[in-house]
């Protein structure tokens, strides 16, 4: 088990962080994006040949997702999209629903190859979706999306952050994303970076409470549900099924606007810069991430935990209560419950 749940030679997904210019000012918002796109972005030539360096990871490919920010603001989005497939990447691209995503818009992500994209709703109606993203009208340029994906026949999954102001209107949201005729539901567990600092974290006995609510709708018809920053609940699951072994720097590397290469998108700690050094060998060789792939450095619970190869917790929420390889304090499960309680 052990050698199939660590991702030593390549990642399975690639986040790369296009831009982080965007028209939205959400509360939560990871990256703080801004109006306008930071001097330090990769060029177009860079993000070229950043794409070619990538392809160096060999068959089978991660996956590549452009995020940001909002990757409709970055005017080479199409060429880079094409420079990827033609290297034989599958592509997923997460915009933000402002009124760039139009319909012709999304028809052209579907002809330009695109497998998927995703949208946000973290709320379940207009005032509570809109007071997040801090912009009205976002609410119902996301259904219109949504909409316009399933007449273009092009998968969506709908995010939705999981936080104390959100915790009570996830089964409506998730009733919602099941109407609209989502692929996927990811729900992104709130770490405390970027303008998230500002929000409040749910408490590791709601979350097992939410995941046992969770386990009722897995069974039923609607999206695959999905979980960000929450290994856990793979533990809840009980099974090592799609995902196992993923988190930040096993199996997922993050590549931000200015080219740092990091675990995730939520480990505020960088490997170092695809402008200086190879990505390849980074995710490969770095020590970072090589730390990061060894769960019997870590420590406390996790380290303990007869679950720590399949889920191994998220280093990301370690690293911001103050230790990388500590335990998730998002998770209360005492290691060996399991087994004391069927002894």
């Amino acid at each position: 088990m052990t050698s199939r749940l660590r991702f030593d030679r390549a990642p399975r997904r690639v986040y790369w962080e296009v831009t982080r210019a965007c028209d939205l000012a959400c509360h939560h918002c990871r990256a703080a994006a801004a109006t306008a796109p930071d001097p330090a972005e990769l060029t177009p030539d860079e993000g070229f040949g950043l794409i070619d360096r990538l392809a160096a990871f060999g068959a089978p490919l991660p996956h590549l997702v452009l995020t940001g920010g909002d990757p409709l603001r970055r005017p080479d989005l199409f060429a880079l999209i094409a420079a990827a497939r033609a290297r034989g990447f599958d592509i997923s691209v997460a915009p933000s629903a402002t009124p760039l995503l139009t319909p012709k818009v999304i028809a052209r992500l579907k002809a330009a190859g695109v497998d998927a994209i995703s949208l946000s709703l973290d709320g379940s109606d207009a005032a509570r979706h809109d007071a997040v993203r801090r912009i009205p009208g976002c609410f119902d340029r996301t259904i219109t999306a949504a909409r316009a994906c399933l007449v273009e026949r092009l998968p969506f999954q709908i995010n939705t952050l999981v936080s104390e102001e959100s915790l009570g209107d996830l089964p409506t949201i998730h009733a919602l994303a099941t109407k609209l005729g989502a692929a996927r539901w990811s729900l992104f567990f709130l770490i405390g970076v970027g303008r998230g600092a500002l929000l409040r974290p749910i408490t590791a006995q709601a979350c097992e409470d939410f995941f046992e609510w969770l386990l009722t709708r897995v069974p039923l018809p609607g999206p695959i549900v999905t979980t960000t920053e929450a290994p856990h609940f793979r533990r809840v699951v009980g099974k090592a099924g799609h995902g196992a072994g993923i988190r930040d720097g096993n199996g997922i590397m993050f590549i931000s606007d200015a080219g740092e290469v990091r675990p995730s998108g939520f480990f505020a700690v960088s490997a170092g810069d695809v402008r200086t050094e190879d990505p390849v060998d980074l995710y490969r060789h770095s020590d970072l991430f090589r730390t990061l792939r060894r769960p019997d450095l870590f420590r406390g619970r996790c380290g303990q935990c007869e679950w720590r190869e399949v889920c191994g917790g998220s280093r990301a929420r370690a690293l911001a209560a103050g230790d990388a390889l500590g335990e998730d304090p998002l998770c209360l499960y005492e290691p060996g419950a399991v087994a004391r309680s069927t002894g």
